[in-house]
């Protein structure tokens, strides 16, 4: 799938993801992603339509945006709105801050 992001954003969101949000990503995976009784999620992709993870070990599990994404900036914002739907849809507290 082609991304309107460099290798190295990719790479830079990614280890990001993996270093910093790590719990965010398994609650994305748990309440948007299909996978309710997933243990772990490590974000694999990053492109304009989704944001990928590996769950488990194994099984990659692509998360859609709601919109197509066309700059890096727009990342971290879609994200948020992810964790936050996330949060609402397994019903657990989401975090002020981000």
């Amino acid at each position: 799938m082609s991304s309107p992001f460099t290798a190295d954003a990719v790479d830079a969101i990614k280890r990001h993801m993996n270093d910093d949000h790590a719990d965010d990503a398994l609650i994305i995976v748990r309440g948007l992603g299909g996978r309710p009784e997933a243990t772990t999620a490590v974000t694999s992709g990053v492109d304009g339509e989704a944001i990928e993870f590996t769950v488990d070990g194994g099984e990659r599990v692509r998360v859609a945006w709601g919109e197509s994404l066309t700059e890096r900036a727009q990342v971290r914002m879609a994200v948020v709105r992810l964790y936050r739907d996330a949060c609402h849809a397994l019903g657990i507290p989401a975090r002020g801050e981000h």
